[in-house]
């Protein structure tokens, strides 16, 4: 694709999400707030990105001004948004439920929005990371070449909505994000990547060819069976826990913004239960028996690879 049509394309999406976020605020500020509350975590100072996280103490907020606060949240996408001391390569995330009453009209209004609100965001994140044709590493460039300030996993995010929920519980997760890769495409992405002619840094464009050409190198010498791993591990993350009374049934959800839940025609008999999202101590965490994996051996810790062959 033509590479100002791109761009065109990608601004002309950013501005309807923009647009739509805004109308979002407007109709939200407009229903009945049934409950608010919202989790305030610790700023990610620069320079701190890839430290580990053992404590996060939690600030506790309810009512409308979790609402406000909850409300800005979504529409928090860029960089200036945030304090100066506050990091732009690490998204900030606000945990929490706004729970709003509405009939039958604002219902369908809300949720045809806010499903228009996530089709834009996954239209966009497409149009940066795969139709741009650029290698991870580059696309920070591009993005804030054309909009600068944008902080994309924010505006990445999509909005969670749920309907009638019984109970809203949060907690905490750690994680790996596993994939399995075959050999061949990780050659073609690692070859992408030599042949983009740029440095990433700390590397020099030299030092990047060398490291690049090594780590070719090392897939090259494997068998085409080999079984390629990506196990790379996810900082703890915020996460609700939604019961159904009536289906008898819980949904755990990814929590990094807040949740809208919409109630239709509220009765009044039973204000939406939320609870509390605890400060998180790593040396508190009980881990649950799982039985061994397959030994697996680390070929390149930059991309979190690993095979089950030797070379």
């Amino acid at each position: 694709m033509n590479k100002y049509n791109l761009v065109d394309r990608m601004n002309s999406q950013f501005s309807k999400l923009e647009s739509a976020l805004s109308k979002l605020n407007h109709q939200l500020i407009q229903f009945k707030l049934l409950a608010a509350h919202i989790f305030i975590l610790p700023d990610i100072e620069k320079g701190t990105e890839n430290n580990s996280i053992e404590k996060i103490a939690v600030k506790s907020i309810k009512g409308k001004e979790a609402c406000s606060l909850g409300l800005q949240h979504f529409r928090r996408l860029f960089i200036h948004n945030n304090n100066p001391n506050v990091s732009s390569k690490a998204a900030v995330r606000l945990p929490g439920a706004l729970c709003f009453s509405v009939d039958d009209d604002e219902y369908l209004s809300c949720t045809t929005l806010i499903s228009t609100i996530n089709t834009l965001k996954t239209q966009l994140e497409h149009i940066i990371t795969v139709e741009s044709g650029l290698p991870s590493e580059q696309r920070f460039e591009f993005v804030h070449t054309h909009l600068r300030g944008l902080i994309t996993l924010n505006t990445y995010r999509t909005i969670t909505l749920l309907v009638n929920p019984s109970s809203i519980h949060f907690g905490w997760a750690n994680k790996n994000i596993i994939k399995n890769i075959k050999r061949k495409d990780l050659l073609v992405q690692l070859n992408k990547s030599l042949n983009a002619g740029r440095a990433v840094p700390p590397f020099s464009r030299e030092e990047w060819v060398t490291w690049i050409s090594q780590e070719i190198d090392k897939v090259s010498q494997l068998p085409e069976d080999s079984r390629l791993l990506i196990k790379r591990p996810v900082k703890v993350q915020p996460i609700a826990r939604v019961w159904y009374q009536e289906k008898q049934k819980q949904v755990q959800h990814p929590c990094p913004m807040p949740l809208i839940a919409l109630y239709k025609n509220y009765d009044g008999t039973k204000l939406p239960k939320i609870g509390e999202l605890h400060n998180y101590d790593v040396n508190q965490i009980k881990h649950r028996y799982k039985p061994n994996a397959r030994a697996l051996r680390l070929l390149l810790p930059r991309l979190h690879l690993y095979t089950d062959k030797e070379i």
